[in-house]
């Protein structure tokens, strides 16, 4: 192998970098580990509160490498929430409530009230943006009317006016609608803050006015959905300077001394030093003092406690505006503000309420949270942001970057009140009850129209002229999908997984042994190094495990074998043409390369399309595939060399077959083509079965296509369906759908009902009918473990997803086999066999739909990327044969031998790396099934019928009819005759 040195060089380079990053998943989960163990009561029961406390202390500190906590978390390899439990939410800006405050009185008109509710229904089966398909509908409605009479009004003022057109119209319609994603995204980021959640996931989806947010580990999903749904609370008040509160501030310091020395006195005798323990443990803090419980309690140490007297009177920082508390120290902080006794020591309109972010200044590493006393009396504000016209971002007269805004007649009045008597005061901007900004008045604004300037950013300006438009309009977000994941299922996910990895990691292991004899451990320590790089770069990557993601590591372990199958499979033949062994192993590593990259390059085109179109369980599964492809290749095409040519290097050499299987497929000859009708015919009699049951039966389409909500329940004993459905009935009125899921005890309830409201409290009424239809079975108490919801746009949005996937799929495969093979005949091969695998496993999932006892056979997302996954797999079983018979087709030992023989032999030539590698991935995918739990049973059983309908097409269907295709095209060549001159012309035929 030439540059040996330079791979064994890479290799160590990225196992270093993969150990890096690998280990902070390690000391992670340590800390981690320590702090469930400091929260765990003697009943066994989790504090979340102590845990997240002692989480907070170490969230600033320095804890491995020189990386804080917070960063050593953001560079861990992050659970998925279907394995330790949370929030999957999807919100959506209404653009509905948008139009109504832009149309103002005139929304109220029927013409306007029918446009909103048709449009809504068409959004519901279309693409087009709300905007256009309202304007539409308004058309029809009163195709009199010009829009601009219906939006020019104040709020639109300097945007539009009543001499707009109608295309000037639509375009404010739209951007006001694109630009309200912005704003809902930076309140949603801020609402989100309020939960306490580690490594909280928020984005935007491109192309959609949606939000997706991901919490880890809550636990009470109404606090969620009622804190992320709503329109923003903008608010405007006065704010209470310092040396005005110092009576107060001066009692609050006495009420912190004293606090500590009661702490003191009540201090157990022997609580070791925290600083011995910050010697020990590297930790400081409120954890180092946590790292001391169960410490030997014959030692004392009064530095111990002086430090936590100091660390409690030290507790806020003076800042500018009033005080700070370091970002550890605030739930502590709030605890202790919200004391009765310390609230007596303030104003009684005073409201305590922090900044949206620490300040840039940071005190040894340790950001600080700025606290602001607000004055609201009555626990009013002094204006609510219902006022604001307009709020642009722009520059001043010295180019500085500032924030103007406009507010209504109304608006103008009270901010001409509040700001002559808050001149040289500041006046904080509040949403959802943390401030913004609190610029310094400069003087009393008559007009309404003003600007905010600072030591500002373009960016924070923009930020800032967002925050104060969000007041503008009432634009609530909507939950339009939503998954709840218990933490009991996400235990068993975690379980079931780590089964289902070793198991088939096992079973792969073994098989390779078995029939590979001496060289199956080369390929198995291979595939040891193989899954080390996948879990290293997944981590380096900050790609997120999730339970799909560990079905993507078990099938990378059976398709890992596929590139070894194929080297070892072409050194077996360099060996049995007499070759040293040595030279077989340079051959055979030369001759399977091409066949590796068009089969693997197959897949991975596979997998980028399930990344692009996939979401949730098929995105981490795709994650996880394209991986392990690209580390599949390189340790099998230079890690295995490597171990291979170091044992020829020793002297050793090794068969590659076992006493076992020493003559399989030997000498086989079995004839694949000549009965192709035949198989044509039994493959088109299942197909128009098939296409009849779609017609008359259908197929059950999950809610990712269907929309409406799903409940996994979970009863202490076995569950009589009938009986349950009979209750639900009652309660919800229709029947909903009710199947056993994953056992006897379990099932998953499906149904439409409220999935069409978007009130904010709709999700917990549907929660609690579930809960009151569950109620009524006799002696068997049920509990809801998971839940999801899925809205009828996102429902459309993902049935259109999966179309374009599946076309795409089969578009990127036909173009690559035509570059790779030259030939159409090739190309129309493998697709007319994908669409064969489609329409044939459709054909099951219609004919056999609730026939089959716990694996879900419902259309749903898992399905399509099992499909999609399978498209990848018999694309890499075809091109593999495909690459054999281009080899056949330009030897010269086929001269003169039929077409149909030539394709047969090539064709028996691959059934040993066929079978090897479509055993391999069957066992992995039957671990699966067996081990890997209900979530994936449905998904992995797809994907089980698609490797043996993929296998069979890839012999049966694929390669006859390439054979069909090249003979036409032979039948179609010109035929050469020789002319009176003795010359050979093309085309023409001699007369006798």
């Amino acid at each position: 192998m030439t540059n040996k040195n330079g791979i064994i060089g890479l290799t160590l380079v990225v196992a270093l970098i993969c150990v890096y990053y690998l280990s902070f998943t390690f000391v992670s989960r340590n800390i981690k580990g320590k702090a469930e163990a400091y929260a765990t009561n003697a009943e066994g029961k989790v504090d979340l509160t102590k845990k997240q406390r002692y989480i907070d202390s170490l969230w600033r500190e320095e804890v491995y490498l020189g990386q804080t906590l917070q960063e050593v978390m953001e560079r861990e390899l992050s659970l998925g929430l279907d394995l330790q439990g949370g929030m999957h939410v999807v919100l959506e800006v209404s653009p509905v409530d948008i139009l109504r405050g832009m149309a103002g009185g005139n929304a109220r008109s029927a013409a306007f009230q029918q446009a909103l509710k048709k449009a809504g229904e068409d959004k519901k089966a279309s693409n087009s943006s709300f905007v256009n398909l309202f304007v539409k509908a308004y058309k029809e409605a009163a195709p009199n009317t010009s829009l601009a009479s219906v939006f020019s009004n104040s709020a639109n003022r300097g945007k539009i006016n009543s001499n707009s057109s109608e295309s000037d119209v639509i375009k404010m319609l739209n951007t006001e609608v694109d630009g309200s994603i912005d704003r809902a995204f930076q309140i949603t980021q801020a609402r989100i803050d309020k939960f306490g959640v580690t490594n909280p996931n928020i984005q935007r989806l491109p192309g959609k006015n949606q939000i997706l947010v991901e919490l880890p580990g809550v636990d009470n999903p109404e606090r969620v959905r009622r804190l992320l749904s709503g329109a923003a609370k903008l608010e405007f008040s006065e704010v209470y300077l310092t040396n005005e509160l110092a009576a107060g501030l001066d009692q609050l310091g006495k009420y912190l001394t004293k606090q500590a020395e009661i702490e003191k006195a009540a201090a157990k005798p022997g609580v070791a030093a925290a600083t011995d323990t910050t010697k020990k443990t590297g930790l400081t803090g409120l954890a180092a003092q946590l790292e001391q419980k169960g410490a030997d309690s014959t030692k004392t140490d009064s530095s111990a406690l002086a430090a936590q007297s100091a660390a409690l009177t030290n507790l806020f920082v003076p800042m500018p505006q009033g005080l700070g508390v370091y970002m550890k120290d605030t739930a502590r902080a709030g605890e202790i503000l919200r004391r009765p006794e310390v609230r007596s020591f303030f104003p009684a309109d005073l409201v305590f309420m922090w900044d949206r972010k620490p300040s840039d200044g940071a005190t040894n590493n340790q950001l600080i949270l700025p606290l602001y006393f607000i004055k609201k009396a009555n626990g009013q504000a002094a204006m609510e942001g219902d006022v604001i016209v307009d709020a642009t971002h722009d520059y001043d007269d010295r180019g500085r970057p500032e924030v103007t805004m406009r507010m209504n007649g109304e608006g103008a009045r009270k901010w001409k009140t509040l700001t002559a008597r808050s001149i040289g005061r500041p006046v904080a901007i509040i949403i959802d009850d943390l401030v913004y900004t609190a610029p310094t008045v400069q003087g009393e604004i008559p007009n309404g129209n003003s600007s905010i300037t600072g030591n500002f950013t373009v960016e924070e300006t923009k930020d800032m002229s967002n925050v104060l438009k969000a007041g503008k309009l009432p634009a609530p977000t909507h939950i339009v999908e939503e998954a709840v994941v218990g933490s009991t299922l996400g235990s068993e996910a975690i379980r079931d997984g780590v089964i289902s990895s070793l198991v088939g990691l096992v079973i792969v292991l073994v098989f390779m042994l078995a029939y590979y004899g001496g060289a199956g451990w080369i390929a198995d320590l291979a595939l040891f190094v193989n899954l080390f790089l996948l879990m290293g770069i997944m981590a380096s990557l900050g790609a997120v495990l999730t339970l799909s993601g560990i079905a993507g590591i078990v099938l990378t372990i059976g398709m890992a074998v596929d590139a070894n199958v194929l080297i070892y499979e072409g050194i077996k033949v360099e060996i049995q043409e007499g070759k040293p062994f040595k030279q077989a192993v340079t051959d055979g590593f030369k001759h399977s390369l091409t066949a590796i990259l068009d089969s693997n390059v197959t897949t991975l085109l596979t997998g980028i399309i399930l990344y692009i179109f996939g979401t949730g369980l098929v995105k981490g599964f795709a994650t996880t595939l394209i991986i392990g492809l690209v580390t599949s290749l390189f340790t099998a095409i230079f890690i295995t060399r490597l171990f291979l040519e170091a044992q020829i290097n020793k002297g050793k050499s090794f068969k590659f077959y076992s006493g076992l299987t020493k003559n399989w497929f030997k000498d086989n000859n079995f004839d694949f083509v000549s009965q192709r009708r035949t198989f044509y015919i039994v493959s088109t009699i299942i197909m128009v079965i098939g296409v009849g049951s779609f017609i008359f039966k259908g197929f059950g389409l999950g809610i990712d296509f269907k929309g409406g909500r799903s409940y996994v329940v979970r009863f202490d004993k076995e569950v009589d369906t009938d009986e349950l459905r009979s209750a639900m009935k009652l309660v919800l009125g229709a029947s909903p759908e009710i199947k056993t899921y994953g056992g006897a005890d379990q099932v998953k309830i499906t149904t439409d009902y409220l999935v069409d409201d978007i009130t904010p409290d709709a999700d917990q009424k549907a929660d609690d009918k579930i809960m009151e239809g569950v109620g009524k079975m006799k002696d068997n108490k049920g509990k809801i473990e998971s839940s999801s919801k899925v809205g009828p746009t996102i429902a459309y949005d993902t049935m259109i997803s999966a179309v374009y996937a599946i076309l795409l799929a089969l578009a990127a495969n036909f173009a690559y086999i035509f570059i790779r093979f030259k030939r159409l005949a090739f190309s129309y091969g493998a697709v007319v066999s994908l669409a064969h695998d489609v329409i044939i496993i459709l054909a099951v999932y219609s004919l056999f739909n609730g026939w089959i006892p716990y694996i879900s056979l419902d259309i749903d997302q898992a399905f399509i990327g099992a499909i999609l996954t399978m498209i990848g797999y018999s694309m890499n079983d075809t091109v593999v044969i495909y690459d054999r018979i281009r080899d056949y087709l330009a030897d010269d030992k086929s001269r003169g031998e039929s077409l149909p023989t030539v394709i047969n032999n090539a064709l028996n030539s691959t059934l040993s790396r066929t079978a090897v590698t479509g055993i391999s991935v069957i066992l992995v995918l039957l671990v699966l099934i067996i081990f890997g739990g209900e979530v994936l049973r449905g998904f992995t059983f797809c994907m089980l019928l698609g490797v043996i309908v993929g296998t069979y097409s890839s012999l049966f269907v694929a390669a006859p009819i390439v054979v069909d295709l090249l003979q036409r095209e032979k039948s179609k060549e010109p035929v050469l005759a020789v002319a009176d001159a003795g010359a050979v012309v093309p085309g023409k035929k001699i007369k006798g």
